[in-house]
């Protein structure tokens, strides 16, 4: 037998009168099962009194907490679209890798749309977007970096979005450690 499991957060308003709960209000709880299983019902004080609360299957008083507010994103979408257009409109070469990292953050993010890649007479790719919403077509020259290059142009990235990049000390030391643990277990003592 499998039993599914309704996690219900009280509402943010009374079922009956539709009035919205402040944080720290007093809200009176029914919960009801029906054809379509348990539902939870929050009322305000006010219409508590006039509830009728027969074939209840749990009745509770509690105090409403206003939920908390969805946390920031890590890079927000106006700031790597800013930062790209900002870079773009200097054509400063020294940008061009942090320039194609931040279009493919924001193709992932679904803001630019790659709509063609090009190869120059030269052999430069170049990958054309297309802005979602205003239709802006943006040219950015693909740098082909190799693997080894990314983690580099990604914190030149994260720095210039105001963000902290991991702190590549702790990374080495972390790494040496484990190196010396395990050179020492293979001496043969």
């Amino acid at each position: 037998m499998s039993i599914e499991w309704n996690i219900q957060a009280p509402a943010c308003t009374c079922t009956a009168c539709q009035k919205t709960f402040n944080d720290g209000d007093q809200l009176c709880s029914l919960l009801q099962f029906g054809a379509e299983g348990y539902a939870r019902h929050d009322y305000c004080t006010a219409c508590w009194a006039e509830k009728e609360r027969a074939g209840a299957t749990g009745v509770w008083q509690g105090v409403f907490r206003a939920p908390a507010p969805p946390p920031d994103e890590p890079l927000k979408k106006e700031t790597a679209e800013s930062l790209l257009r900002h870079m773009m409109e200097t054509e400063d070469e020294k940008h061009g890798n942090a320039i194609f990292i931040l279009a493919v953050m924001l193709e992932r993010r679904r803001i630019l749309v790659e709509r063609d890649v090009q190869t120059r007479e030269d052999g430069v790719k170049i990958r054309i977007y297309e802005h979602k919403k205003t239709n802006e077509t943006f040219i950015i020259p693909d740098p082909e970096l190799k693997l080894a290059e990314l983690t580099h142009v990604q914190e030149e990235v994260v720095l210039l979005l105001g963000g902290t990049p991991p702190k590549k000390a702790e990374a080495k030391t972390e790494e040496k450690t484990a190196t010396d643990e395990h050179g020492s277990n293979t001496d043969g003592a």
